[in-house]
């Protein structure tokens, strides 16, 4: 059974940061390319940042590049988004995904998400 926990999320001010952590148990961690997600209220899901798992090489959305980060710790089977620099539209659900090939941007290639983690900046 693979299961996806999210953690980390919280309420932080514009101009804050945070650190969310998927940590991941059921299967080889490092054989899976990972991917975050968030949803806002009445929005659709969209893509945020995923981490390769043959090199680690890293895909952002537009509107996070240059103020997150995605990482991974092989060893702990964990994926990491620490995100610097908040602003109200980064509010939402944050899931994590696993994918067995490198297709970042799609949602439909992830095969096992999380329940996700709720981030809420505020003014």
């Amino acid at each position: 059974q693979v299961q996806l926990v999210e953690s980390g999320g919280g309420l932080v001010q514009a101009g804050g940061s945070l650190r969310l952590s998927c940590a991941s148990s059921g299967r080889t961690f490092s054989s899976y390319s990972m991917g975050w997600f968030r949803q806002a209220p009445g929005k659709e899901r969209e893509f945020v940042a995923a981490i390769s798992w043959t090199n680690g090489y890293t895909d952002y959305a537009d509107s996070v590049k240059g103020r997150f980060t995605i990482s991974r710790d092989n060893a702990e089977n964990t994926v990491y988004l620490q995100m610097n620099t908040l602003n109200l539209e980064d509010t939402g659900v944050y899931h994590c995904a696993s994918q067995r090939h490198w297709i970042p941007w799609d949602p439909d290639a992830y095969d096992y998400w999380g329940q996700g983690t709720q981030v809420t900046v505020s003014s």
